[in-house]
């Protein structure tokens, strides 16, 4: 873990409401792994929200760490405004990254919304792994679509504006029920709700599936305790977002 102020390169709408900022860290950048995170200090001393806010690191280039977030509120507002010159104080790489090495032929990315942010990294990874990928992505429209970086991109949209109309569980349900991919393992990153269906549908298709998991972070760091989801089994009754994740089976947590 190391905490740095690190330059900003640049800061870019590249959907609706959402942003692309690249910043400078040779250590950050480094030491990644995809699925892991970065907590962010996005405003400083008596300027805006005291608590860092974490983001998942979406890709690496080079010393460069790119982050992609949806401005929700003040402390995503105050990081949409940075631009090259400024510094952001990043503590990071945090958490454990995803399982890209296990014994699976095929790659499912199933991804809803900003959901999407670590797949870049981690599809970079797994072609390196020479893993078939396939992408799916959810969104509530298509003004919010970006899929750069991603590998046999399927999309839908609530409204229909784009691709399949409807959910991304339920894109992702049709194209099992039309495709074979094989020895397969499903990623996944998205909303509580979506990862909830999708788990059960992973059950029932017996796919071992892997999620990546928000919480109310504010240590970022397994101190404050504010990030905790029910194991399925084991002595512990709770797990850590932060620290024992983001990264989980579906097997291991009760959403």
């Amino acid at each position: 873990m190391i905490q740095q102020l690190c330059p900003v390169q640049s800061c870019n709408e590249i959907a609706a409401r959402t942003f692309l900022l690249r910043f400078n860290s040779r250590e950050i950048a480094s030491s990644a792994q995809p699925g892991q995170f970065v907590n962010i200090l996005a405003a400083g001393l008596g300027e805006g929200p005291l608590l860092r806010r974490p983001f998942s690191i979406s890709r690496i280039e080079g010393d460069i760490v790119e982050l992609i977030f949806h401005v929700v509120g003040i402390g995503t507002n105050l990081l949409s405004r940075k631009h090259l010159g400024d510094s952001i104080d990043v503590v990071g790489p945090l958490g454990q990254p995803f399982h890209g090495n296990a014994d699976y032929d095929t790659a499912l990315l199933v991804a809803g919304g900003i959901g999407v942010a670590p797949f870049p990294f981690l599809t970079n990874d797994l072609l390196k792994r020479g893993k078939r990928i396939e992408t799916f992505v959810g969104y509530r429209n298509a003004k919010q679509i970006f899929i750069k970086h991603l590998q046999s991109v399927h999309i839908s949209t609530d409204d229909g504006s784009e691709g399949f109309h409807g959910n991304v569980v339920q894109l992702f349900e049709s194209s099992l029920s039309q495709n074979n991919f094989g020895k397969a393992k499903i990623f996944a990153c998205g909303p509580t709700v979506m990862l909830k269906a999708l788990t059960e549908l992973a059950k029932r298709k017996s796919i071992r599936c892997e999620l990546s998991l928000e919480g109310q972070m504010a240590c970022g760091i397994g101190i404050c305790q504010g990030c905790a989801v029910e194991r399925t089994e084991g002595t512990a009754k709770y797990a850590l977002v932060c620290k024992d994740g983001p990264t989980f089976l579906s097997t291991e947590v009760n959403l």
